[in-house]
């Protein structure tokens, strides 16, 4: 074997390596922006605050674990950002987004020096420029560091992979990193705290600020805000000088060449960044065939909740007496149901349901139209049941054929149950009871009305549900002595909902507990606890549960 033929075999190698890490590394960034974007950020960030509001001291390290694996993701973290000083205040937010932003810059930092900086040193010697910033780095790193985090000219995400590819050392990044990147932080935080205070109070909730205490918050946020933008502005004026400077000198410097220490073998990052790589395209592909899967992570999508329809004189009316029939002799008083017997009347089941085609939907008066489509939803769940008997649970059917399948007709429209809820209830009636009237099938779900909803009764029947459930432990209790109010997760999954009607949660589940509403008018929150949500078929045999 001859030298010649070993060291072109080792550069052919080396050639192919680096185009395989190259490649790896596109597909990478490529798979974390993907995935990025077929994930529900905002219903994310609003699920985690409340989720760690409840958490006490535990409730910041949750939200710094969030706040990392979100930044190395690529996931922007200014909503994460601005949400911690709506729950953790001005100190605590602070604190835990410097600590939580700087440990994610030195993540991303050692995943980029140890899997990428050996292939950008070697394309970095044949381009004077980028060579001569990467030494300016290396030699006055701290500085740049610092002039960069003041300036928004580089993505914090981003950021901290690029600087993980140059020469500085690790503790002066990190230093100059946390210390610049807190006057940021500050005006974030501060902006998510008012913007917490303002909403409370413009909802009637519970800020209780005076107007001096109101006026020295705002003059402090503009303070704040004001000193980020004139430091922004001359670390930007500040960045421009040095960068002209380095390039300056980059392209006058020419350096001897020399020859790098020789490598043998397949080098093993390259592996390691091709695995990475393919887990990451799976993971981006499933999220991108996923995405009702994905968008439902943390919920429904919150909706601004209006009054589309009006009352009409004169309307039709559409005749619910065949469900009527079939829920009273098909379901208990407690909403259980005898899936076995309505089997055996699953013909008039479907007569009810072929007679909501014929409806004249777009006509109905408002109240008319939600007890229609309240139970549409409940009919077609039931079928969906029937459909797929025996099953121990909803959830045993696959998703694209539950709540996603597009094959329930009203009147000319063809839709999803999704679709009935989320796009024809939710945003059209300024109704949160709703949730207390659809039924999901499930033990845990408010109980299925044994009689069909009536315009005539709508009100009353609304009200009837609500307060059952209000009643029960299985979807609210409320403990004094310890302060706390275990309340069902629909609280959780639409809290928008509550909120637009009754400026908070706590307060729409005070109107039907007196014991509740007067700790509130005490001046004492009580800490909400989610009941476990039992996704058991709401099938008479397990009505003991």
């Amino acid at each position: 074997m001859s030298t010649s033929g070993g060291v072109a075999r080792q550069v052919g190698m080396a050639r192919y390596a680096g185009m395989v890490k190259a490649l790896s590394l596109l597909v990478i960034l490529g798979s974390m922006l993907v995935t990025a974007g077929t994930l529900p950020v905002d219903r994310g960030v609003a699920a985690l605050s409340a989720t760690v509001e409840q958490m006490g001291p535990l409730g910041p390290v949750v939200f710094g674990i969030v706040y990392v694996i979100a930044a190395v993701l690529f996931i922007p973290g200014s909503a994460l950002t601005l949400a911690a000083g709506g729950v953790f205040g001005l100190v605590t937010g602070v604190i835990t987004v410097s600590l939580s932003s700087t440990t994610a810059a030195a993540v991303a930092f050692l995943i980029a020096r140890y899997l990428a900086r050996a292939r950008i040193e070697e394309k970095v010697k044949s381009v004077p420029r980028f060579a001569a910033i990467d030494r300016a780095i290396g030699e006055g790193g701290a500085k740049i560091i610092a002039l960069l985090r003041l300036s928004p000219a580089v993505p914090f995400s981003i950021g901290n992979y690029m600087f993980g590819l140059t020469a500085i050392g690790f503790w002066p990044y990190l230093i100059a990193s946390w210390i610049f990147m807190l006057p940021g932080t500050v005006m974030y935080v501060y902006l998510g705290h008012v913007a917490k205070e303002s909403l409370a109070s413009a909802a009637g909730g519970e800020s209780g600020k005076t107007a001096g205490e109101w006026g020295l918050l705002v003059v402090g946020l503009l303070a704040t805000v004001a000193v980020t933008v004139y430091v922004t502005r001359i670390a930007r004026r500040a960045l421009k000088q040095q960068m002209g400077t380095v390039e300056e000198s980059g392209m006058m410097v020419t350096e001897p060449n020399q020859k790098a220490p020789a490598r043998t073998g397949w080098p093993m990052n390259a592996t390691l960044l091709a695995i990475v790589a393919v887990v990451m395209a799976s993971g981006a592909a499933y999220a991108m065939a996923n995405k009702s899967v994905i968008s439902g992570l943390f919920g429904p999508a919150p909706v601004t909740m209006t009054e589309a329809y009006r009352e009409t004189p004169g309307s039709p009316r559409f005749d619910h007496s065949a469900f009527d029939a079939l829920l009273k002799q098909h379901v208990d008083e407690h909403g259980f149901v005898d899936y076995a017997g309505l089997a055996s009347d699953a013909s008039k089941l479907d007569g009810y349901i072929a007679a909501l085609r014929g409806a004249p939907f777009d006509a109905l008066g408002r109240n008319e139209k939600l007890a229609f489509l309240i139970n549409a939803y409940n009919a077609f769940t039931l079928r969906l049941i029937l459909d797929n008997l025996p099953i121990d649970s909803i959830k045993d059917i696959p998703g694209r054929k539950r709540w996603d399948a597009v094959r329930w007709r009203v009147g000319e429209y063809t839709w999803s149950l999704n679709q009935i809820e989320h796009e024809q209830i939710r945003p059209n009636f300024a109704e949160p009871r709703i949730h207390f009237a659809l039924v999901c099938a499930a033990v845990g779900c408010p109980k299925l009305r044994n009689e069909a909803y009536t315009a005539k009764r709508l009100e009353e029947q609304l009200a009837d549900q609500l307060r059952y459930a209000h009643t029960h432990d299985r979807w609210f209790r409320f403990d004094a002595s310890a302060n706390a109010v275990y309340l069902t997760k629909l609280y959780k999954w639409y809290g928008g909902d509550f909120k637009q009607i009754a400026g908070s949660v706590l307060d729409f589940a005070a109107r039907s507990s007196p014991t509740l509403k007067q700790a509130l008018a005490s001046g004492k929150k009580p800490k909400i606890k989610w009941l476990a949500y039992d996704w058991a078929l709401n099938d008479k045999r397990n009505s003991g549960k």
